[in-house]
């Protein structure tokens, strides 16, 4: 049983251009420096909220501490599906985004999403911005270029020196954070399935229930940049089986949706379409489904 979760209003603003949702778990210097970058680097006001998961390291202290960010409090891990889907009723903004908190975001990144939000002219998309990260992990959507692997080894004042020249071309397949929806959207499909909890996974189930509502438009943002450290939180979790949870609920693997509708990671080309998917893809599919 879920024990009651406190809500935690600090903010005088009545609306902000971004809402950024930040769970975390005991990683209170990581947070530090993703709160740090987000009030030194946007262009614009950030509303930030925390969805603190047990904070026992000193998160919870601190941030009642800070006047102005918003926070929800659970006294145990509650995961991302529960915590952002609470934190919901926090958000005074038309765009939501899901940032993780072992991410350092680089100066005008916010800037660059709301141009592009601008350029569309519409609320049907949903926008990531892209990763620089110290290792290579097959993910052709980031760039690789190592200025730290943790918080002692991070070269900060090398990254801000050196970001200008890591900007890549767009990309399709927006999925993972940083990524952002107009709330109408994030309301429409209802937020993370709980389903995923803690998470694993859920990033691409959002992904495809913003496809089943016929949403077409996934693109990354080459311009618009953090630095991810590197998955600090869910390292300690223990994961549920997501790619099972997926295969089931959509008759698909994750990595077909990703790679056959999301073409994830090839250089943008505009709103994407329908896939066919091959005679042999079918069948694998159906195969894994039967296993």
């Amino acid at each position: 049983m879920i024990e009651p979760i406190k809500k935690y209003r600090k903010t005088h603003q009545d609306y902000f251009q971004f809402s950024a949702l930040i769970p975390t778990w005991n990683n209170l210097d990581y947070l530090k420096l993703c709160i740090e970058s987000i009030r030194e680097n946007s262009h614009f006001d950030i509303q930030i909220i925390v969805i603190v998961n047990e904070g026992k390291d000193g998160t919870l202290e601190w941030l009642k501490n800070q006047k102005d960010i918003d926070f929800v409090h659970s006294k145990t891990n509650i995961g991302i599906c529960y915590g952002l889907n609470i934190a919901r009723s926090l958000i005074k903004s038309d765009y939501v985004i899901y940032l993780n908190d072992d991410m350092y975001v680089l100066p005008n990144w916010d800037l660059e999403l709301y141009k592009e939000i601008k350029e569309i002219g519409h609320n049907k998309f949903m926008l990531s911005a892209t990763m620089i990260e110290p290792f290579e992990t097959g993910n052709s959507c980031v760039v690789v270029k190592d200025f730290g692997t943790d918080i002692q080894s991070f070269q900060k004042k090398l990254l801000l020196n050196q970001y200008l020249n890591l900007v890549k071309n767009d990309w399709n397949g927006s999925t993972w954070p940083p990524n952002v929806v107009h709330i109408d959207l994030w309301d429409f499909v209802g937020g993370l399935s709980i389903e995923f909890s803690p998470g694993m996974y859920s990033d691409p189930d959002f992904s495809r229930k913003l496809w089943e509502v016929g949403i077409r438009f996934f693109k990354g943002k080459g311009t618009s940049l953090v630095y991810h450290f590197g998955s600090k939180s869910t390292k300690k979790v223990r994961k549920n089986k997501g790619r099972k949870t997926f295969l089931m609920k959509w008759g698909i693997t994750p990595r077909t949706f990703m790679k056959e509708y999301l073409k994830i990671g090839k250089p943008w080309e505009g709103s994407l379409k329908n896939p066919k998917l091959g005679w042999g893809s079918q069948v694998l599919n159906k195969l894994k489904q039967f296993r």
